[in-house]
């Protein structure tokens, strides 16, 4: 789909509403294999309190578009309608130490395919590695998830002066998060009408909020806010976000992660830049779709025979495919040497309105 501002798409209305109940089936299925954990699931909302779909050349924000089509109230309820579930701790089978160490070495594979396929990436210390895994621990207890493991786990630092994101794992809980592979990244830029800063928490990746895939088409500015043609918007569904202009305060928003534009945008990932959404590298969009990192429900209705055309026929899914992409603000006063800032060359090539393509 061309750029919008994190807008949200759904191919019908009726498919949405099955996928929500296929996602139910699955994830209960999926449970007898030891995958993952049945979860609830939200009651889906009417008809009339789905938006009509945004168009290519829309510039307004999600949380513009919901209070322009419903009154506030009627916006509020059909937001509360349509609220994301209680996040659920997935269950993996317990493991020896020895399937552990296994499972590990088979995990840090990874890092080898992650070198050879990611071409934006960062080369983080091994002391902020293990800072960042304390972080992302932290994180997770917060929403009762302390005892994640088994499966990849996204891990994204908003700070104005990091800008990053890191792949972890870990085969048990009592274990420590180790790195995969990290990123730069472009996250909300606070200062102007509809530009909000990039919720913080735990989001699950989930079929409830369908991913779709860009056209590639240019918006307005010439900008191809989505990336090329056929990268893939990992939508995370609705969301608070604060609002980075005005008094503050906190609106909806949908909250999604995805490629940008190759030649304008994507030089400039290391920056806030966005207007919400988490903006990465389009060689990262494809490792983390090719491999499914964090496919596990999709993967979930895929094992119940169920046919998605977001997913590539020709993908391979990791045994480890994780849900959760975890947003925290280390709030660090300097930029660290292993996160350096876009050079002047790219920022001089930055088109008007560059700042408003998604």
């Amino acid at each position: 789909m061309a750029a919008a501002l994190c807008t949200w798409f759904y191919a019908s209305w009726a498919a949405s509403a099955a996928y929500a109940s296929d996602a139910a089936t699955a994830s209960s299925a999926h449970v007898a294999s030891g995958a993952s954990a049945a979860r609830p699931v939200a009651k889906a909302a009417s008809a009339a309190s789905v938006p009509a779909p945004a168009s290519a050349a829309s510039g307004a924000s999600s949380a513009s578009a919901a209070s322009s089509a419903q009154s506030p109230s009627a916006a509020s309820a059909a937001l509360a309608a349509s609220a994301p579930p209680a996040l659920v701790l997935p269950i993996h089978r317990m493991l020896t130490p020895a399937e552990a160490a296994e499972e590990t070495r088979g995990a840090l594979e990874m890092r080898k395919r992650f070198a050879r396929d990611v071409n934006r990436r960062l080369h983080v210390p091994l002391a902020d590695q293990r800072a960042y895994g304390q972080r992302l621990q932290a994180a997770l207890e917060e929403k009762n998830l302390g005892a994640l493991a088994g499966e990849f786990v996204i891990l994204v630092d908003r700070s104005a002066n990091v800008q990053a994101l890191l792949i972890y794992f870990r085969a048990m809980p009592d274990e420590t998060w180790l790195m995969i592979g990290a990123s730069p990244v472009a996250t909300g830029r606070p200062g102007e009408f509809d530009h909000f800063l990039t919720p913080l928490g735990v989001f699950e990746h989930t079929p409830l909020n369908m991913d779709f895939r860009a056209e590639g088409t240019m918006n307005q500015n010439n900008i191809r806010g989505y990336g090329r043609r056929d990268m893939r918007i990992y939508d995370l569904g609705w969301v608070d976000g604060e609002r980075g202009w005005g008094k503050g305060g906190y609106s909806q928003m949908r909250f999604q992660m995805h490629a940008t534009d190759p030649d304008r945008l994507e030089p400039l990932l290391g920056i806030r830049h966005s207007k919400g959404c988490v903006r990465i590298p389009a060689t990262l969009n494809a490792f983390i779709d090719h491999y499914g990192i964090i496919d596990a429900e999709y993967q979930a209705l895929v094992d119940a025979g169920k046919s998605l055309w977001v997913l590539h026929s020709d993908r391979e899914i990791t045994p480890w495919a994780g849900r959760f992409i975890v947003v925290v603000d280390s709030e660090r006063k300097t930029r660290p040497a292993w996160s350096p800032a876009p050079g002047g060359k790219a920022r001089a090539k930055v088109p008007a309105g560059a700042d408003t393509a998604d």
